[in-house]
């Protein structure tokens, strides 16, 4: 018995050393710049970014490249799907120069498809802005059963 604990402990000291040389690998990998992006890049992407609301559904995304086009060179165009991947009805446009977004913003209320455009700046999301603060009662919600007095309660001490 001891012979096997002695040999569990040893297994258990490897595999502690392997998950220490795999993490500290896994470390190196998500620290090099390109792993994942930043708050700043994301902000630096944003700032050459809009939003293009209102667009058709049948609508593709080289349509609506083409139809920004003359703003500045078109970087991406992304239209945004429900799970089932139809499209939600807007979309992101990125630019390659900051200065296309200032353009494009006078195509606001332009028509693609019949369909009259919204266009604004991309805004950055902020973390943690988007909390679940629980539901406020409504104060003017009443409810659906009536009330209904029952027996009347008189106290056990008091009467004689």
């Amino acid at each position: 018995m001891k012979k096997r604990l002695k040999e569990i402990e040893e297994e258990a000291g490897a595999l502690r050393e392997m998950q220490a040389k795999v993490e500290k690998e896994m470390g190196a990998v998500q620290d090099s710049p390109g792993a994942s992006a930043t708050q700043a890049e994301k902000e630096e992407v944003d700032s050459r970014s809009i939003y293009v609301g209102n667009v058709d559904y049948a609508c593709t995304p080289e349509e609506v490249q083409q139809h920004f086009q003359s703003c500045g060179t078109v970087n991406r165009v992304t239209i945004l799907t429900d799970k089932f991947g139809q499209p939600k009805g807007f979309a992101y446009v990125e630019f390659v120069e900051v200065d296309a977004v200032q353009n494009a913003l006078l195509l606001n209320e332009s028509e693609l498809h019949g369909r009259q455009l919204k266009v604004s700046a991309k805004r950055t999301n902020i973390p943690g802005m988007k909390q679940y603060r629980g539901r406020r009662p409504n104060p003017f919600f009443r409810s659906r059963r009536p009330f209904i007095p029952g027996p009347a309660y008189y106290p056990a001490y008091g009467y004689g």
